[in-house]
């Protein structure tokens, strides 16, 4: 299967899966851990990788996650981006800081859309140091 330009970054696409991730965070700045956990596509593929830990299958997602401190409520993501490929795969790449660290966190997450709505197969979530998070944006 190829995909051609024209089916990269659809605009329908991108307002669903932004809708999708938009109610992600507020769970997550909720600690609604059901919500978090269902928004994951429960396979023994799906993967994980956290700041200080790594999850491989669904089963370890969900264990982790209710082990995980919760997320400053004053979280707040800048930079964030959308691209869709085709009408059923899309990739959300943001980055955010809290109150309660220095440190510039990034965070990337592919869903699909299944006949259960869009999910979650693969997830990363890192932070660096504020002087190594350069802005190299070329749209700038």
């Amino acid at each position: 299967m190829s995909v051609r330009a024209d089916e990269v970054d659809l605009p329908p696409v991108v307002a669903e899966v932004r809708a999708v991730f938009e109610h992600y965070e507020r769970a997550l700045l909720a600690n609604d851990i059901e919500v978090l956990n269902d928004y994951f596509f429960a396979a023994p593929s799906t993967v994980r990788f956290g700041i200080a830990e790594h999850a491989f299958g669904i089963d370890s997602v969900r264990m982790q996650r209710a082990l995980l401190p919760r997320t400053h409520p004053e979280r707040r993501l800048m930079n964030t981006v959308i691209n869709s490929v085709g009408a059923d795969v899309a990739v959300v790449s943001t980055e955010f800081t809290a109150p309660d660290t220095t440190k510039v966190g990034r965070q990337s997450q592919t869903w699909i859309r299944f006949a259960a709505g869009w999910k979650i197969v693969a997830a990363h979530v890192s932070q660096i140091d504020p002087p190594f998070a350069r802005n190299c944006d070329s749209r700038a």
